[in-house]
């Protein structure tokens, strides 16, 4: 088994494509560990913007949190409707193209793009920051190993989706029970202390109140920091065409078990740190420990549960970036089918999964996160804008998908309910937006248009290229002319043979030109070519090629041969320039390096610079 084999698993055929299908257990960590693991740093999110009331801060985070759990609530109830409108994947892209137009499909595209992207930043920046509470030491190494983790997703995800979802089972349901314990036992211990349990190792102290209470702008930056533990909800409605049948039936289940786990976990947490007095810390401050740390040494104390949670934490924040990877390729493939992106995003790869789209995930992640030095609280300004204005728009779509489907029964309903969604998703947009914009939403803000841009340009380009070769006339087979040959060549050798012969193949008019320099001895052409190619063509009754020697003063090679091509090619019009390049093919890719690497620089010249009558043909000899 080849390596390429046993990291990315063996090529999979169109045929086993069923055999790739997965369930609910399945789906659960594919589609839902990005919102699950967001339990662990939207309260922390919210919380943060709490510090400045001091010991108080703690009594806000459980209003924060429940309106925010309403939200979840309407979101989901609407995310079930499009899923059953849309069995074959109704993403927010999809969603509003169908239903409001191009334009609002696009913003939905660039919106849902740059989620993607941050989703898998934040994830695993979340993750080491976990790891980096319990371990100190590694503080300084935190970018190094976000990138690490990056690159263990990356080849995960190109194995496939099943193989994905059994390889993220384990971290999720780990994650899940641990917190679920850690909630369990926290809130046991509140009631039966009558509401003020006694923490085994009490928080740090808060710091002092630099505010008497919550103003509504600080409210309003709270909630919209809390809103990033919403993000990722969409995920399901997007991959419904990677569950098994009944899709839009799994798909459901699996979204409903995802939201009723989450809004368990954001309570419990958001009461356990009311309950205790826990209060966030500064990020980037001395010893900084998240809120899920603190929570636990408060209920369990340092001891082995605390590794154990941590270290469950850790992973399923690293591998919640997955969910980004189960939907960006599928999101840039919708999007390519319709030419606002490259076309190579919807080839489907070795393992039956967009790879381009993966890749292309992993190099915009890694630049976020080196732009961020991985720190999840400079990221987080940037999230939550592109996940809610995708809301927005599917919601909206949606209630204009119903409105058209006049014989469908309860569609009232429906619209209502879909309408509900769009109007709560675009207010928190916009508080969002206005809460977060000084702190940098403004580059998502600005990201955005300048994504639709760039997808405008690229669907403009290939409307005009489908335009120009669009040809519906019968093949012509007038005025059909043989090309005239042009063969550059430094010396007589086997690939330059090789060359000369399939020029005598296709014309009877071959030039060949030789650049011959002051300073350097002939390489023998000239000595040579009466004996070796000259008499052999006479012999055989063919007609003779002329050779062209362009002596070339200052060592240029590519220069006097672009120069003749293209004075050939104006001298001739009409007539088709077929310039045959002899090339050296090597068995290993580093060989390259040991060879002049001058014909791929004249074939890319002559690709720019010349027009459609010059024609390039490499002539390969396989060494």
């Amino acid at each position: 088994m080849s390596l390429t084999d046993s990291l990315l698993g063996k090529p999979l055929a169109t045929s086993e494509e069923r055999g790739e299908h997965i369930g609910v257990a399945a789906g659960i960590p594919i589609f839902g560990l990005d919102a699950l693991t967001s339990a662990a740093y939207g309260p922390e999110a919210a919380m943060t913007l709490l510090i400045p009331l001091g010991m108080a801060g703690p009594n806000y985070i459980v209003p924060v949190i429940s309106s925010i759990l309403i939200l979840l609530v309407i979101v989901f109830f609407s995310y079930r409707q499009t899923i059953a409108a849309y069995p074959t994947g109704g993403g927010s892209y999809t969603v509003a193209s169908e239903n409001l137009g191009d334009g609002a499909g696009l913003l939905a595209a660039a919106a849902l793009m740059i989620d993607y992207i941050l989703t898998a930043a934040v994830g695993i920046s979340a993750g080491v920051t976990s790891l980096v509470s319990a371990v100190h030491e590694l503080a300084p190494d935190t970018l190094l190993i976000c990138l690490m983790i990056l690159a263990i997703l990356a080849i995960i995800n190109l194995r496939g989706v099943k193989d994905t979802g059994s390889a993220f089972m384990v971290p999720t349901f780990l994650f899940v029970g641990t917190l679920l314990v850690l909630i369990g036992v926290g809130v046991f211990k509140s009631i039966m202390s009558g509401g003020h349990p006694a923490a085994v190792i009490a928080p740090p102290a808060a710091l002092p109140a630099t505010m008497q209470y919550l103003g509504i702008w600080l409210l309003m930056k709270t909630f919209a920091s809390g809103c990033a533990a919403m993000t990722g909800v969409e995920a399901v409605s997007n991959g419904v065409m990677a569950f098994g049948e009944p899709r839009s039936k799994k798909a459901q289940v699996t979204l409903t078990i995802i939201i009723m786990i989450l809004i368990v976990l954001l309570f419990g947490i958001a009461y356990l740190a009311h309950a205790y007095g826990v209060t966030a810390m500064e990020p980037e401050g001395k010893n900084y420990e998240n809120v899920l740390s603190l929570l636990l040494k408060a209920v369990f104390g340092r001891g082995w549960f605390y590794f154990l949670t941590l270290g469950s934490v850790f992973l399923a924040l690293s591998l919640s970036a997955n969910t980004a990877f189960a939907d960006f390729p599928r999101l840039a493939r919708a999007i390519a089918m319709r030419d606002y992106l490259p076309h190579v995003f919807t080839i489907r790869g070795r393992r039956l999964l967009y790879s381009h789209g993966v890749y292309a995930l992993t190099a915009f992640t890694a630049i976020i996160l080196v732009l961020f030095g991985g720190v999840t609280d400079r990221l987080i300004p940037l999230y939550a804008i592109g996940a809610f204005l995708a809301f927005t728009l599917s919601q909206a779509g949606m209630v204009m998908h119903w409105k058209r489907m006049e014989a469908h029964k309860g569609r009232r309903w429906h619209m209502f309910v879909n309408g509900i969604g769009a109007v709560a998703t675009g207010i928190t947009t916009i508080v969002v937006l206005v809460a977060k914009f000084a702190a940098g939403a403004w580059v998502t803000a600005l990201l955005v248009p300048v994504l639709i841009l760039i997808m405008m340009v690229v669907k403009r380009h290939y409307v005009r290229v489908r335009n120009e070769m669009a040809d519906m006339t019968p093949l012509k087979v007038s005025n059909l002319q043989e090309p005239l040959v042009v063969i550059p060549m430094a010396r007589w050798d086997r690939i330059t043979e090789k060359a000369m012969r399939f020029g005598l193949l296709i014309s009877k008019e071959i030039k060949v030109v030789h650049i011959h320099s002051d300073d350097e001895e002939d390489a023998g052409l000239v000595a040579m070519w009466d004996h070796n190619v000259l008499q052999p063509i006479k012999s055989g009754g063919l007609q003779e090629p002329e050779l062209i020697t362009i002596p070339s003063s200052y060592r240029f090679i590519i220069n006097p041969l672009m120069d003749y091509i293209l004075e050939l090619e104006k001298k001739n019009p009409g007539r088709k320039i077929a310039v045959l390049l002899p090339e050296l093919v090597v068995r290993h890719w580093w060989e390259n390096a040991l060879h002049n690497q001058r014909v791929q620089l004249l074939k890319l010249l002559l690709l720019v610079k010349g027009n459609q009558r010059i024609v390039v043909v490499n002539i390969p000899w396989y060494l």
